[in-house]
C-alpha cells in the first residue's frame, strides 16, 4: 500500500470535485484533505493587502492511501484529466509503505 500526495492549486470547489473523484475510484482506501499549516503571512495593513493579484487561487493538498501501482496509476491519470478541464494545478509525491 502506498500513499499518494497531491498538492491542488485551484479553487475550493475544484478541490471538492477531485475529492469526489478520488471517493468514487474503486480500490482507494482512504481519502483526506490535509489542512494548511502554514501560515501565509497576509498582513491586513500591507500595502498589497486585498489587491486582485495577490489573491489567488488556494493550494490544497490531499492524501490518498492505494492499494496497488494500478490503482495509483488510474488516480493520476484521472485527476490529470480532471485538472486540466478545471484550470487547476496538480502535483503528486508518492510514499511507499515498507
Amino acid at each position: 500500500m502506498s500513499m499518494l500526495r497531491i498538492r491542488l492549486t485551484g479553487s475550493d470547489d475544484t478541490a471538492r470535485a477531485v475529492i469526489n473523484l478520488l471517493s468514487s475510484v474503486e480500490g482507494i482506501e482512504h481519502v483526506e484533505e490535509i489542512d494548511d499549516l502554514m501560515s501565509h503571512m497576509d498582513d491586513a495593513d500591507s500595502s498589497s493587502a486585498g489587491l486582485s493579484d495577490v489573491a489567488g487561487p488556494k493550494m490544497h493538498e490531499i492524501e490518498v492511501e492505494v492499494g496497488n501501482p494500478s490503482t495509483e496509476r488510474k488516480v493520476r491519470e484521472a485527476i490529470e484529466a480532471l485538472a486540466f478541464d478545471l484550470d487547476a494545478v496538480v502535483e503528486f509525491e508518492t510514499e511507499e509503505e515498507g
